[in-house]
């Protein structure tokens, strides 16, 4: 996972972009804040909730691989295989070997882990949607 740096702008950001930015960045930590009280309210953190959510969420299938799973939380490999192996003991994912590849690791959503993500998710949708409009008001 490789950072790369943001163009520099070429020009000066007026005192609208700022408060535009500002805005976006107060709404965006309103949701997570949102998010985060939600998940803690079922019993699971933050982060398990976006674990479960990448599963199930993946594009074209109903699993991932924890090279997979550390892309797109955007985190190391050790600390992935730390939260899925602390949703695995609470019964929220199951891991495989990849029958197609034996060097790679499938996670899948156990029924428990499904029920969790589907409740949660709905909360965050009505969230979201409670949201609409907002965000794109700070691209204006």
């Amino acid at each position: 996972m490789e950072e790369k740096r943001p163009k520099t702008p070429a020009r000066k950001m007026s005192k609208r972009e700022f408060e535009l930015l500002a805005q976006f960045r107060y709404q965006l930590r309103q949701f997570l804040r949102f998010s985060e009280k939600v998940t803690r309210s079922l019993g699971v953190t933050p982060l398990q909730y976006q674990l479960l959510l990448q599963i199930k969420g993946f594009p074209g299938r109903d699993w991932a691989t924890i090279v997979e799973l550390a892309e797109r939380l955007q985190a190391k490999h050790h600390g992935i295989v730390a939260l899925i192996s602390r949703c695995e003991k609470s019964g929220l994912v199951v891991r495989s070997p990849s029958l197609s590849d034996l060097r790679l690791v499938e996670v899948r959503l156990t029924r428990k882990g499904e029920a969790c993500l589907e409740k949660l998710a709905s909360l965050h949708r009505a969230e979201r949607l409670s949201l609409q409009g907002v965000f794109a008001e700070s691209a204006k």
